[in-house]
């Protein structure tokens, strides 16, 4: 089967883009409340496309990874992204899916080339300073 770089549009979730995540040691991005023509696309080419019965805020969704590199991040005049990307934030995936064989399993996983932001939450953090009166 041939796999071709894809579009979809999401909702940004959990994005480590410039940061590799702790757990996974990579770049990566959960791609969420994918339409149905981004399931289906995704679904024909063997991509598993999740849902996590106690996060419905998510809906379709899947995470997108770099190995390497930081994912690319700009806003819809191609200016790179700096700020923190939010969770709520929306945007289009350039995504490149691939073959994988590890450890006697197969399947399909999901790169991602390019992250384009149309709608941006910046992440704040949190402000929060801990006291040892806090501490339990």
């Amino acid at each position: 089967m041939e796999l071709k770089p894809l579009k979809v549009q999401a909702e940004i979730m959990w994005a480590f883009l410039d940061t590799p995540n702790q757990l996974s040691g990579k770049y990566q991005v959960d791609l969420c409340n994918l339409t149905k023509g981004a399931v289906g696309a995704l679904s024909s080419m063997g991509v598993n496309v999740l849902t996590k019965e106690g996060q419905p805020e998510k809906g379709q969704y899947i995470t997108a990874k770099s190995v390497n590199y930081p994912i690319k991040t700009e806003d819809t005049n191609g200016n790179a992204v700096t700020a923190k990307v939010g969770n709520g934030s929306k945007g289009i995936a350039l995504l490149k899916p691939y073959e994988y064989s590890y450890k006697g399993k197969k399947g399909v996983g999901i790169g991602i080339n390019k992250l384009i932001v149309t709608d941006l939450v910046v992440y704040e953090g949190s402000d929060a300073v801990e006291t040892a009166d806090d501490v339990l």
